[in-house]
């Protein structure tokens, strides 16, 4: 009976949902407001709109838990057990400063209170080998402080050297797991067995301090979706595009501090291999951010380099976006100097923006389009919320008047700032990374995005947009396209002189053993794709090349071609080899995939009689004001093309065209934006 796939994307604004039906291959999508006070509440709206709840036989779920848990330093009160002598990692950091000649600038602030950190007395030889064994006595010590702390709600653990030798780590949780029942505990050989001690300690500090807060949800979530008759499992999405578990997600949630965000990137890898584009950046703008990222030859850009917030890593493997507070929720608002600004502040779900009627009184992106007539009033949600142009304009006005601006003169300035925020975070995924804009298509969802995606393209210089099917839920559409992945890595520490094949073996045996169960466990047991990889520098080097390998034994032959590949590779990259230099092997790491089922992209029909616009409506654009035809998107054939100004409407987004832009519909209905 049960024959839907379920994918759900809970956003700052709007919770996204897309329904596949195996059984008639059909696809279905919506959306309801956030409710951000009980995020599961707006779940269960939006999946009653399945009606029999026994009919879901899987859902996949991106959150924003536990990434607003650490930007709003929401999370639990966290104790840090380090080796004796290292207590004080955490407030070390690194020597790089954000602003190099601000005296005043103040660095990130911990996760964890300096008088939380404690130390147990044990060490360990950069080898593994124990300098220094662990004193029970200090560990029952440490459980005695955080107890008497009596408002520590969760526990890091990050002892020297341990990604080599997890055995003092692994004494020190059980040691506390028996004296300190009910608090989660977190240790860096589980969640970033890898060197450089402050990196594994910020990472392992994040986990810690996101797991009572995940816990809590994912727990209360099961039972509420068991009550409500979803008894379907569960996985979420991680920060890596693929699912876990939801065990897996309570032990490990740092795994879901970019959760959302990375469906629309995996969908814009389908839709550009549909195509045939080869270099895709994404623009997914909702309520309250904006995402981009890159596709570049089908490759998806990973990261294990993300920061929370300056100086604070999380170097878990995830799908490398770049966020920024542009939103249609963004607020627009006079600084002290007298300047018009627009976010990062947003109005959010609630309020939200004055045009929804939820007592919202500031002008924002929504507002601002909405006056212009970029919106239909009428259509917002297919219809199902109507917005007031009223008190929209009431809104822009507070800001317009002291200006000495007209209200139509206001919204264009709002739109032309909030576009240069947006093409500001495109260039730190392009141009800063050497990409060439010329070379790219820009791909815009999100509600917001296929609004602003024709001055876009003119303000990056990027020649050619696409609009994808359901951009609005273009996230939640991704996580029913993603395959089941899972990342996993661990330093190795040897060099091409005394490279240790028997051991680095043991290590990618474990570790491939370690994805082949977590994939087992999420219920996948098909054919399996393994990618391997491993971080190599010439010795003394301060950066690793990543470098892949396609065998599973170091045999002298195939490190022969492993160091050659490296040279090459290093060639190619810097113009340089040195080739009698000793290589350093730092980070072993292995990919493991397995292919779901999916969607089709099935083609349109096409187009029998003439393509006549539904209704013509004024649009005030930075030519003017001018009498714009409108089309339906559902009405829309494969071939269709006309040239703007033009707005294409759909239930959860409007396409705005330019009046020197181009539009034309692909054969799977994907909307492709060029210069007329």
């Amino acid at each position: 009976m049960a024959r839907y796939l379920v994918g759900v994307d809970v956003g700052g604004t709007f919770t996204d949902f897309v329904a596949w039906d195996r059984d008639m291959r059909a696809l279905a999508v919506w959306k309801n407001l956030t409710t951000p006070a009980d995020p599961t509440a707006g779940i269960l709206t939006g999946l009653a709109r399945i009606g029999d709840p026994a009919t879901i036989d899987n859902l996949r779920l991106g959150t924003t838990v536990a990434t607003n848990a650490v930007l709003e330093r929401k999370g639990a009160r966290v104790a840090y057990v380090a080796t004796r002598g290292f207590r004080d990692i955490p407030f070390l950091q690194r020597g790089h400063r954000k602003h190099h000649y601000d005296s005043g600038w103040v660095r990130s602030r911990p996760l964890v209170l300096r008088r939380h950190c404690f130390e147990v007395d044990e060490r360990l030889r950069a080898d593994g080998e124990v300098l220094q064994p662990l004193d029970v006595a200090s560990v029952e010590a440490v459980a005695e402080a955080i107890r008497a702390a009596g408002d520590i709600e969760a526990v890091a653990v990050n002892l020297l050297f341990s990604y080599v030798n997890p055995a003092h780590e692994q004494a020190v949780r059980a040691r506390l797991q028996a004296r300190l029942p009910g608090i989660p505990i977190s240790i860096s050989y589980d969640v970033l067995p890898k060197w450089k001690e402050y990196e594994r300690a910020s990472t392992t500090l994040a986990d810690a301090y996101v797991k009572p807060v995940l816990q809590n949800y994912l727990g209360a979530m099961r039972e509420r979706l068991d009550a409500a008759g979803v008894r379907a499992p569960v996985v979420m999405i991680k920060s890596n595009g693929g699912e876990m578990s939801l065990a897996a997600a309570r032990e490990q949630p740092v795994q879901l501090t970019l959760s959302g965000p990375t469906g629309g990137v995996v969908a814009t890898r389908e839709v550009a291999r549909e195509l045939g584009i080869a270099r895709a950046v994404t623009l997914d703008m909702g309520g309250t951010s904006t995402d981009c990222s890159t596709v570049v030859d089908g490759k998806i850009s990973f990261t294990t380099d993300f920061e929370i917030e300056f100086g604070l890593p999380i170097q878990i493997p995830m799908i490398d976006i770049r966020t920024i507070g542009a939103g249609g929720g963004s607020i627009a608002w006079i600084d002290k100097g007298g300047m018009l600004r627009v976010g990062p502040e947003s109005a959010g779900a609630n309020p939200g923006p004055a045009c929804y009627r939820f007592g919202g009184t500031r002008p924002t992106v929504t507002d601002a389009n909405l006056v212009l007539g970029r919106i239909n009033p009428a259509n917002f949600l297919g219809g199902g919320m109507a917005l007031a142009v009223d008190r929209a304009s009431a809104a822009l006005a507070s800001v317009a008047e002291p200006l000495g601006m007209g209200l139509e003169a206001l919204a264009l300035a709002i739109l032309r700032i909030v576009n240069n925020n947006m093409v500001g975070a495109l260039r730190t995924v392009l141009l800063e990374r050497g990409l060439d804009p010329r070379e790219f298509a820009l791909f815009a969802f999100g509600g917001a995005g296929p609004l602003h995606l024709s001055e876009l393209l003119d303000e990056a210089g990027i020649p050619h947009g696409v609009v994808p099917l359901h951009p609005g839920q273009f996230s939640a559409f991704g996580f029913v396209l993603t395959d089941a992945r899972v990342d996993l890595e661990r330093t190795i520490q040897m060099t091409s002189t005394r490279f240790d094949a028997g051991r680095a073996g043991s290590f990618l045996r474990e570790l491939l053993a370690r994805a082949e169960a977590d994939l087992a466990a999420q219920g996948h047991h098909g054919p399996l794709a393994v990618q391997r990889t491993i971080d190599l520098r010439y010795l003394g080097q301060n950066y690793e090349l990543e470098v892949p390998f396609a065998f599973d034994e170091f045999t002298p032959a195939n490190l022969a071609r492993l160091w050659s590949d490296f040279h090459a590779l290093h060639e190619a990259r810097f113009g340089f080899r040195i080739a009698q230099e000793t290589i350093e092997a730092i980070t072993l790491r292995c990919t493991v995939r397995c292919a779901t089922s999916r969607p089709d992209f099935v083609p349109l029909p096409p187009r029998t009689g003439r393509l006549l616009p539904h209704s013509v409506r004024r649009v005030v654009y930075a030519e003017g004001a001018l009498d714009t035809p409108v089309y339906l998107r559902e009405a829309l054939r494969a071939g269709d093309s006309f040239v703007g100004p033009a707005l294409v409407e759909e239930a959860a987004s409007v396409t705005v065209l330019a009046p020197h832009h181009r539009l034309e519909v692909t054969a799977p209905g994907h909307l492709r934006v060029t210069a007329a």
